[in-house]
């Protein structure tokens, strides 16, 4: 902290700011570090010196995109050194980056959501088809890459930020404005890109470890014409259990659930997979970006005969 604090004095308008969220639960509370203090009011900015005073007002020309890629080097040299895996530059969330570092440099303040911009995986999800299952966020206003990483650095949840080995994939972007840059970083952690029929047979194979660990024999796979559309009804209503569902319902055994990772079944499946009673299963998917799961998720019935 008290290092933290001279270099506040040395550079006066250092600003750091991040976010941190894992989908689908809602993001979590904004940090806002200045000169080695902190405040978690949600939705706080750090409001920079008037355009007049603190620098030109110098018209948007380019992104500085010899900074980003320096920015992108210097974060895989700190990961390499405690063993994180290596990011990897996603379009997509560079566009979302880029975007959000000119909206900062129009109002000249650091924030993670300007009053006309939407939340961060909402941004995140409408410039990118890479599906996500955790996104965080960081934002600085600093004189290079290299000073931008050493403070960031010095910021625990910067730093945090920065060399969590669960985020894989990145998206930065950064205005140059006189002498100072506006800097957001973009992190999450991408999930492998699966087919429905990839999808539906690994559930159906933890379905069959499951019979297995309950100590029961296998169950045939069907296919029930109308599975995959009841699974898609729920995508579309955004919710779990519709008409279609409860019709399904009327005659089988039914689980609905939505998942990120299909290899895994819910807790309930454990105790209605090990019934005796069981003979046949069948599996119908839907994948579906929504209002609650803005990056994506899979829409799954899994019934039970």
């Amino acid at each position: 902290m008290r290092r933290a604090m001279k270099i506040g004095v040395v550079r006066a308008v250092l600003v750091l700011f991040l976010m941190v969220s894992a989908a689908p639960a809602p993001l979590s509370r904004p940090v806002l570090a200045f000169s080695g203090t902190s405040d978690e009011n949600p939705g706080s900015q750090a409001t920079l010196k008037p355009a007049s005073a603190a620098e030109p007002d110098i018209p948007f020309v380019e992104y500085d995109s010899q900074t980003e890629r320096e920015l992108l080097a210097l974060a895989n040299q700190a990961r390499a050194r405690v063993g994180a895996p290596t990011l990897t530059l996603d379009s997509g969330l560079t566009h979302a980056a880029r975007d959000h570092a000119q909206a900062m440099f129009a109002a000249r303040q650091l924030s993670h959501q300007f009053a006309d911009e939407p939340s961060l995986a909402q941004r995140l999800a409408d410039s990118t088809r890479t599906q996500l299952d955790q996104e965080a966020e960081n934002v600085a206003l600093d004189y290079s890459a290299a000073d931008a990483q050493q403070h960031l650095m010095l910021s625990p949840p910067h730093r945090t930020n920065l060399l969590n080995p669960a985020y894989n994939v990145v998206g930065l972007g950064v205005i140059r404005s006189g002498d100072r840059l506006y800097i957001v970083q973009d992190f999450g952690h991408a999930l492998p890109t699966y087919s429905l029929a990839e999808v539906k047979a690994t559930i159906a194979a933890a379905v069959a470890q499951a019979r297995r660990q309950a100590r029961q024999p296998a169950l045939a796979a069907v296919q029930l014409f109308n599975q995959d559309d009841a699974a898609c009804s729920m995508a579309q209503a955004d919710k779990l259990g519709t008409a279609p569902v409860h019709q399904l319902a009327q005659r089988y055994s039914v689980l609905a659930y939505t998942s990120l990772h299909p290899e895994m079944l819910p807790e309930s499946a454990g105790q209605a997979l090990s019934s005796h009673n069981l003979r046949s299963f069948s599996v119908g998917a839907c994948y579906a970006r929504t209002a609650t799961y803005p990056t994506g998720v899979y829409w799954v019935v899994l019934s039970l005969d």
